[in-house]
């Protein structure tokens, strides 16, 4: 039994494409023209895409980014016209791919490498592979010349992913901080300098994160003032004595670095000029005590005080 034209255009006519927007086919590019490519995915009409829609990336030569007779897949962004044609996008694909993997990187603590394109007073902007974001001065770690950060490259963590709303807020300083962690060990000793004073203890930056140094770490002795004691941008050394992963705390402590009680009040230069060699013959780093643990965990927090 023959198979004629007509019965070939009644089989198609029969056949239901259901082509929508926002549907992810699959196709081959077979014809290139000016303004874009003709592709194949199997409809009554070919699909076509939009040179402008051919790649996240600026592209010079469509045949790279689109070869001929490659199956792949595609977006469709235009839905059927009167012709049975839809309209096709490689790169809103990749952006919808993109938003999917950002968010998966917030849900896996992952780090994603940008390049800063802007600034503004709260912040400033970068490309994250085509799309975006924005890192807010708080969660910048050189965050006294913004406009010496145009066009270098940061490691951040994702803050907030809404493809929605087209909103990527991401951190600079707690990717360094997640880097540092990963490097750092009970018992080591530390060089920072002070960042802030509270009652119950002493803030210290030092590689890119925070550490507290509790009022009760400073010394063997009884601390009256922390702020007779320190003050802001002072360098100091002190010993890691808790790293709490979860929470992302570090505690810190000068006393076990006193050859007498009182010795940071009296001669904390000299305690810190020795301070490796004094580490070093320590017989054991003390821990904290009971009552520093139960202090108030909100007060104590160095994100929640230096956000």
């Amino acid at each position: 039994m023959s198979f004629s034209s007509d019965d070939f255009a009644k089989a198609l006519e029969q056949h239901d494409y259901q082509f929508q927007r926002g549907q992810v086919v699959r196709g081959k590019a077979f014809s290139y023209e000016s303004d874009g490519v003709f592709v194949d995915i199997g409809g009554k009409s070919a699909a076509f895409l939009p040179a402008e829609e051919a790649s996240l990336r600026r592209i010079t030569d469509l045949s790279q980014a689109v070869p001929l007779h490659e199956e792949r897949e595609f977006l469709i962004i235009r839905e059927q016209d009167g012709d049975g044609q839809v309209t096709l996008s490689i790169r809103q694909l990749e952006i919808r791919q993109l938003w999917q993997r950002l968010a998966e990187m917030q849900e896996e603590n992952q780090t994603v490498q940008v390049r800063v394109s802007g600034v503004n007073k709260g912040g400033v902007t970068v490309d994250v592979q085509g799309i975006r974001g924005f890192i807010p001065r708080s969660h910048l770690i050189d965050k006294d010349n913004l406009d010496a950060l145009i066009g270098k490259a940061l490691t951040v963590s994702v803050l907030e992913v809404n493809p929605a709303a087209k909103k990527l807020v991401l951190s600079n300083r707690l990717a360094a901080q997640a880097a540092s962690f990963s490097q750092l060990a009970e018992g080591q000793l530390i060089e920072g300098k002070v960042t802030g004073i509270r009652p119950f203890g002493v803030f210290v930056d030092f590689s890119g994160t925070t550490g507290l140094l509790h009022i009760n770490q400073v010394s063997k002795n009884y601390v009256a003032s922390l702020d007779a004691v320190f003050q802001v941008g002072q360098a100091i050394k002190a010993v890691i004595i808790e790293i709490d992963d979860i929470k992302r705390r570090i505690s810190l402590s000068t006393k076990v670095l006193e050859s007498y009680p009182g010795e940071m009040l009296e001669k904390m230069s000299e305690v810190m000029a020795e301070a490796a060699t004094r580490l070093q013959t320590a017989q054991q780093v003390v821990p904290p005590n009971e009552d520093e643990a139960e202090s108030d965990a909100e007060s104590s927090d160095p994100e929640a005080e230096l956000d």
